[in-house]
């Protein structure tokens, strides 16, 4: 029998690399704080109805999801949503335009995560300051008429920002996580899944088909507890292409593809294409491009084809976010290249003719 050696209740086995956990306000605080107007609520709710019909091809109308491939600046944000709402009421006969809203960023190795993460842009990571922020710049924008969507990254914030929201995306990178497929269950709005990062589409079938039943997993309530999140399960889940490391997916073949897999999986053979990221070859510029040929593709009766988005805001290009945030040009993204909102307008009055 050897001997053991005496038992340290001293040594750190827990948080070993936590430096420390900082309280944050509840949602419904948050929401206490600033309330929504009865123009808001409605607006939300209308045009969450107007997107589920054109999902399920009872409104013959086009969905456009156009606005900044992150926001930084809230006043940039209301000056962008303010130009871009004539553009919306000029051609709304045709076209849903709905404003991109993205306040959280997935990251492939490191870099600033999102207004709400860092609000400041300086590392501070003031996630109060963040969450207010988020919630006054959809509630402005939802108080002028226009909706909004954004990009679910953290399974807590749906609690802090869905009741302004009127379509939801999961990301490429996160599409083929079981947490945001719960998380997408029961989310309030239909919500679109990004085929993955290598242009995969199965991955985002399989969350569509996961999402749309009930679930029970962790969660916190409007008072910030944590709870278990029973679910309903969400039959608005759609589609979104948005090209992989093989190459884009927008041509004719890639749509009939799509739509032979989401008919084989039993789904609405419907979709949204995203006229950047891999589509684009990561070219912003290069957005026109798809949007033109998807368009065109629409107008000549591909009638599973009810939605763009678009990268764009004030000006075109992107900026590096460096160490003053005062040294930042304004109205130019400082994650992905956008087109400006002229390039913008002439595309949404171009497609308004074209679907004529």
């Amino acid at each position: 029998m050897t001997d053991e050696a005496p038992l340290d209740k001293q040594k750190p086995i827990q948080d070993v690399n936590v430096l420390g956990t900082t309280p944050l306000l509840s949602p419904a605080e948050l929401k206490r704080k600033s309330p929504l107007s009865d123009r808001v609520v409605h607006s939300v709710y209308e045009s969450r109805e107007i997107v589920k019909a054109i999902l399920a091809g009872q409104d013959p109308r086009v969905i456009a999801i156009v606005g900044p491939c992150s926001i930084h600046n809230q006043q940039e944000a209301i000056e962008y949503a303010e130009r871009l709402l004539p553009m919306a009421e000029a051609v709304r006969d045709r076209i849903l335009v709905v404003m991109r809203v993205y306040f959280e960023k997935p990251r492939t190795t490191v870099g600033w995560k999102g207004l709400i993460n860092d609000p400041h842009l300086n590392g501070t990571f003031d996630m109060p300051t963040g969450l207010t922020l988020a919630r006054e710049i959809l509630s402005a924008i939802n108080q002028m008429g226009l909706p909004t969507a954004t990009e679910m990254l953290e399974p807590i914030t749906p609690q802090y920002i869905t009741d302004l929201i009127t379509v939801a995306s999961i990301g490429a990178r996160t599409t083929e996580s079981p947490t945001h497929r719960q998380m997408a269950s029961g989310l309030s709005m239909p919500v679109g899944f990004k085929n993955g990062t290598e242009g995969n589409l199965e991955v985002a079938i399989n969350a569509m088909q996961a999402a749309r039943a009930p679930h029970t997993f962790l969660g916190i309530d409007h008072d910030g507890k944590t709870c278990m999140v029973n679910t309903r399960g969400n039959d608005m889940g759609h589609l979104i292409l948005r090209g992989g490391r093989l190459g884009p997916n927008y041509d004719a073949d890639s749509l009939a593809e799509a739509s032979r897999l989401l008919k084989d999986a039993d789904l609405p053979p419907r979709f949204v294409v995203d006229c950047s990221h891999a589509n684009s070859n990561k070219d912003y510029a290069q957005q026109s491009v798809v949007w033109n040929d998807v368009i065109a593709q629409r107008a000549a009766g591909n009638q599973t084809i009810v939605g763009l988005m678009l990268e764009s805001n004030l000006r075109s290009g992107n900026q590096s976010l460096g160490s003053d945030p005062k040294a930042l040009e304004p109205g130019i993204s400082i994650t992905d290249g956008c087109i400006s909102i002229e390039e913008t307008s002439e595309l949404l009055e171009s497609a308004y003719q074209t679907l004529a």
